[in-house]
Parts: C-alpha cells; sequence; structure tokens
C-alpha cells in the first residue's frame, strides 16, 4: 500500500462542512437558520427566551406537567421554573428505570443589568446605574445602542413588563465614552480597565421638567415618562430586573451569507436547536429532557441554575410516576451539555492549540473537558462515553469536531456539565464554535447550529 493510500486509511482530515453536503441539505442549513435568528431576535433576555420556548412547544403539543398524572410514550410535557428556566419531556417506550437522555443548554447571556437604586441625574442629564453580569469585555459595551428589557414588581404585586428599544420607532440607550482627543490618560489604563464598572452608566434622558421650583428637573421628567407609560414609581425599581442589551436585529454575514451575527448566539445557539430537537423527537425509545436553564454565565448558582436541584427534583417525579428510586434514573442517564466553544480566529491566533480547536463550517464541537489550569472545574468525559457520542453523531451523519478552549493555561472556563455529572449522569459538552464570544455582536456559521439540531435529534433517537 502507498504512503498515500495509508494516508487515506489514517488519517484524519478536516473538511469544511459545504464540500461534504448536498444540495438540498444546503436548503436545510438555511431554512433552519432564518427560524433560529427569529427566536434570536425575539429571545434577548433569559425570560423571554424561556416563555418564547414554551410558546414554541406548546404550539407543537406540550402541556404542563402534572406530577400527578399518567402518561404514555410520546407524551408532551413541560415544567416551567420561575419563567427563566424549563424543562421540555417527551415520553419513551421504555421506562425511565433504564435512565433518560437530556440536553442541557442554558439560556442567560452576558448584559448590563441595572443596579436596584438605578436612577439618578447628573449635570442636566439621566443615568441608570449598573451591575454588569457574566464575563464580559467592558469596552466593548460602549457607544452601541442598547434596549431596556425586564419586569418591574409594583408595591401590590402588579408585574410590569418592560420592552423599549427594539421596535425602529422606539428610542435607544448609550453607555458613552470618552472621545479620543481627550482620552490620553484614559487610554493608558490596561485593556481590562479602559472601561470600569462604575463607569457604564447608562444615558437615558436630557430633557428637564418644566418647572424652576425644583431639583434633578431631568430625572423627574424621566420619571414621569416611566410613570404614564408604565404607572411606576421610583421605588419600584427596588423589586424590578432590567436588563440592557444590545439594540441590533440579528443579520446575515458575508457576501455569500454563511454567517449570523448578533446578540446572545452563547448559548441560545444550543438552545434553540435542543429545543427543535425535542419538538421534532416523536415517540422516542428513551424519555427525551431538554433543559433551558438560566443563570450559567455566573456560575449556574440560584433556583433557576443547575446547581439548584430543580433538574433532580423533576427526574424524581418521573422515577416516582414509573415507581422507581430516583438514584436509579440519574445513574442509567446520559447528557449532552449543549454549550458553545471558541472558534478558531486566525486574526488572534495566539491563544489557540490548532490541531485541538474548533473551526467554523466544520459542524458541532464536542468538548471533552473545559476548566483551566490543569483541567481544574470540569467533569471530563469517559473514553466510552465520548466513543458512544462519537457513534451516534457519525451512524446519523452529523458532521462534527473535536476542540479544547484554547491552549493549555490560556484562560479558560466551564459548563454545566461538571454539575450534570455531579448527578452521576455520563454527560459530555457539544455546542457550536463562535466568534467573539460573549461580545454584544457574535458570530456563528448556519451550517454548525443546523448540525447542533441534527446532533441533539440523533441523540434522543438512541435505541439503547
Amino acid at each position: 500500500m502507498s504512503a498515500k493510500d495509508l494516508q487515506e486509511k489514517l488519517f484524519m482530515k478536516p473538511k469544511n462542512a459545504y464540500l461534504r453536503m448536498e444540495e438540498n441539505e444546503v436548503e436545510k442549513v438555511n431554512s433552519f437558520s432564518e427560524d433560529y435568528k427569529n427566536y434570536l431576535n425575539n429571545g434577548k433576555t433569559e425570560r423571554e427566551a424561556c416563555l418564547l420556548a414554551i410558546k414554541i412547544a406548546e404550539e407543537n403539543g406540550f402541556v404542563p406537567f402534572d406530577k400527578n398524572g399518567s402518561y404514555k410514550a410520546g407524551d408532551r410535557v413541560y415544567y416551567n421554573n420561575r419563567d427563566k428556566a424549563v424543562i421540555f419531556c417527551v415520553f419513551g417506550k421504555k421506562s425511565v428505570a433504564e435512565g433518560v437522555k437530556i440536553a442541557a443548554a442554558h439560556i442567560d447571556s452576558p448584559r448590563i443589568d441595572l443596579k436596584p437604586n438605578p436612577l439618578y441625574e447628573d449635570s442636566e442629564m439621566a443615568f441608570f446605574k449598573t451591575h454588569y453580569y457574566g464575563g464580559i469585555k467592558k469596552y466593548q459595551w460602549t457607544a452601541i445602542p442598547l434596549a431596556l428589557h425586564g419586569v418591574v414588581v409594583k408595591k401590590d404585586g402588579e408585574k410590569v413588563t418592560v420592552n423599549i428599544g427594539e421596535d425602529d420607532a422606539d428610542p435607544k440607550f448609550v453607555i458613552t465614552d470618552l472621545l479620543p482627543h481627550l482620552a490620553r490618560e484614559q487610554m493608558k489604563r490596561t485593556l481590562n480597565e479602559g472601561i470600569q464598572g462604575e463607569e457604564l452608566n447608562i444615558l437615558i434622558g436630557s430633557r428637564p421638567f418644566k418647572d424652576d421650583e425644583a431639583s434633578e428637573l431631568v430625572k423627574l421628567n424621566v420619571m414621569q415618562i416611566l410613570n404614564e407609560k408604565y404607572g411606576v414609581i421610583e421605588e419600584d425599581f427596588l423589586s424590578a430586573e432590567l436588563e440592557c442589551v444590545p439594540a441590533m436585529k440579528v443579520c446575515d454575514i458575508g457576501l455569500d451569507r454563511s454567517l449570523i451575527g448578533g446578540y446572545g448566539h452563547d448559548d441560545r445557539v444550543c438552545a434553540y436547536p435542543s429545543l427543535m430537537a425535542a419538538v421534532d423527537c416523536k415517540e422516542p425509545e428513551f424519555t427525551c429532557l431538554t433543559v433551558l436553564t438560566d443563570k450559567e454565565e455566573t456560575g449556574s448558582d440560584g433556583n433557576t441554575g443547575l446547581k439548584s436541584f430543580y433538574l433532580p427534583y423533576f427526574i424524581a417525579d418521573l422515577a416516582r410516576l414509573a415507581g422507581v428510586e430516583a438514584h436509579d434514573v440519574l445513574s442509567k442517564s446520559e447528557c449532552l451539555s449543549a454549550d458553545v466553544n471558541a472558534a478558531f480566529d486566525p486574526t488572534f491566533a495566539g491563544p489557540f492549540e490548532k490541531m485541538n480547536t474548533s473551526f467554523i463550517n466544520r459542524g458541532i464541537v464536542v468538548t471533552k473537558y473545559t476548566g483551566s489550569g490543569g483541567k481544574g472545574g470540569t467533569s471530563d468525559a469517559s473514553a466510552e462515553f465520548v466513543g458512544k457520542v462519537r457513534k451516534t453523531f457519525d451512524d446519523a451523519g452529523v458532521i462534527w469536531q473535536m476542540g479544547e478552549l484554547g491552549k493549555v493555561d490560556a484562560g479558560g472556563g466551564g459548563t454545566v456539565a461538571k454539575y450534570v455529572a455531579n448527578l452521576d449522569i455520563d454527560v459530555i459538552d457539544v455546542g457550536v464554535p463562535v466568534l467573539s464570544m460573549h461580545a454584544p455582536f457574535e458570530v456563528i456559521s448556519k451550517v454548525d447550529v443546523y448540525m447542533a439540531y441534527k446532533a441533539f435529534s440523533a441523540f434522543f433517537n438512541l435505541k439503547n
């Protein structure tokens, strides 16, 4: 056998997905991407993404879970955890005693949150004080249009939904920055300190209330506008959850329209495919769960994050209905932790180790371990489970790749996989490669998001 023939037999040959797909599948890629873009545009916060997912699920036959109900194969239910996290369940032919299949993604994204007491006036301008959420490069959030989303709960318990800045006719908000002409001292700061946390103040108005007898007239005018529109007073900010997110719409990137740019790909680019995999799952062998969770960007703490017990409690309810113990179900279950990875960027190649990184247009990326500094903070999937996932994807025609999160000691990051693994569940990270991750405007490949859908669908339709 010649060296060339032997190389063909023995070597891996990564290849762009567009060179591996038939034209009819490319059409499916484009169609799926349009639906995904719509989800991303209309689900910019964890609350919106959760409630939009429930709406899509209900349109496809899902109903609220009754822990005292009776279910058969193909039945479809969901559990809504405080409008911020949700579990979708499709019952399988086999008893849950044989385990369940889980796809777990998160629907929170880095953003700018308002402080509990945010509104103030300075130099005849009104601002909101903020506290950023998740890992961001703070300078990226200045001088871009922002929209205000969230809820305000009034003293009488009434909940008001706020959404300002998404419609073309809506006003927008902005965090200002210093002009280069006067930024000599600012530009001596490190990139990390170029914009400091307490400088992320959002400009919201400058017109004073028409009265010369009082102070803080611009603040008063803004408060009057909010009162007229939403019926709120300043004290209501104390019981509000208000978030500023980019006011930009999702759009195609590139002359060939092969990429999608927008806010919130991390991790809704995995949440939407895992949701649709559940929607399209009809009567699986195993009971299948899609978990869309909150708080991943801040460590998964809190009762809507995956460190809490809402997932094992739900599985315990399934176990009880089947007359088995919850721990027996958990120990036989398997999970795809559906989270993104960093796509190789040739402009900033330094932190990547090219042999073990993920690339745009090579399909969904399997990440055996995350963490940092000697695999700290990761579950590290077993070779046996990696082998099973590998076979599952290959058999289903899923285009996939393997990748780490950068060079050893270059940094690192984590996912919800370790919290799932702590429940005695086999788990591995799979997700979509992202350019400019955690920026207000991230970029992903249409092919890769479609392959994520194919991957989760293949996993849900396993026979063993």
